[in-house]
């Protein structure tokens, strides 16, 4: 979407376009600025405004965004769209995906696929990924269709991780451990007193003798985070061999993006979606012991 539309509450009846639009509509100073160098960028009821336009109750107001055609080539590989609309599309991420084009993933990464998805539909396509998840962590990704979505969006996306740990896990804790990079290492992350403000909620859902199902909410968004401080815990996630997970059961570590909340970013109504386990971590659970309820962390 390149054109965002407003209507004027009561409490912004008589202020300046630009004090409702940074005030009420959350528009950030660089799109803002940005729109009011292009022709038509700031309309009021259809007439061309400027920042300083006095806005009544019930205007209609439109701001016209600048494009940011993503210049990731289009690749016809498969995309599981789980929400759509003109602001932003939840996509399901499978294992072995990265976020962007890298090497030895040049041409099948998730911006890949989203570019030739969206030109599919004739849109352009834009690349906004509120969050990233790692190369093989499967599950849920926010990804905005213009800038402005997801700058109303960063940080703002609530969402529930499932993992398979090592070992005999029960009840419920929080891990505050500080995360940086391994001495020596550009990829590897390791608790450090040097490092982060990390924070990880965690809770049981099955515990079993050599591996449990757990939920995970982050206060904080490290690299790695849930993968470091299990580790940390002694009870690495299956499959994952950086941080001493084994990968006898599983060829990646066992994590999942299963559900997200959020409040949509152009009309501030609710959403909330969830994602079933992958049938790789779902077939190491004794069949029918996971319903998919997800505990309030």
């Amino acid at each position: 979407m390149d054109r965002l539309v407003f209507q004027v509450p009561a409490e912004y009846d008589g202020a300046k376009l630009k004090g409702f639009l940074r005030g009420c509509a959350r528009l950030s100073a660089r799109l803002l600025t940005a729109a009011k160098r292009r022709p038509g960028g700031l309309l009021v009821n259809g007439r061309a405004a400027t920042a300083r336009t006095p806005v009544r109750q019930g205007d209609r107001v439109e701001v016209l965004l600048p494009a940011v055609p993503s210049a990731v080539p289009p690749e016809p590989l498969p995309l599981t769209a789980v929400y759509e609309d003109a602001s932003l599309l939840v996509a399901e991420k499978p294992a072995r995906m990265p976020m962007y084009p890298c090497p030895g993933h040049d041409r099948d990464s998730l911006a890949n696929a989203l570019s030739f998805y969206l030109r599919q539909r004739g849109e352009t396509p834009e690349y906004h990924p509120v969050y990233r998840l790692d190369q093989d962590t499967t599950g849920l990704v926010v990804l905005a269709k213009d800038a402005y979505a997801a700058s109303r969006l960063a940080g703002r996306v609530e969402k529930t991780y499932l993992a398979l740990c090592t070992g005999r896990l029960e009840g419920k804790g929080t891990v505050e451990a500080p995360i940086g990079l391994l001495p020596g290492h550009t990829i590897q992350r390791c608790v450090s007193p040097q490092g982060e403000r990390a924070v990880t909620h965690w809770q049981a859902l099955l515990p079993g003798e050599d591996l449990t199902l757990a939920a995970f909410r982050l206060e904080t968004g490290r690299t790695h985070q849930i993968r470091v401080h299990m580790a940390y815990l002694g009870h690495p996630l299956l499959g994952d061999d950086m941080y001493g997970g084994s990968r006898e059961k599983i060829g990646r570590q066992a994590l999942h993006c299963a559900r997200l909340s959020l409040a949509h970013p152009v009309t501030g109504q609710p959403l909330a979606l969830a994602s079933p386990l992958p049938g790789d971590m779902a077939r190491l659970l004794p069949p029918g012991t996971f319903s998919g309820g997800f505990p309030e962390l």
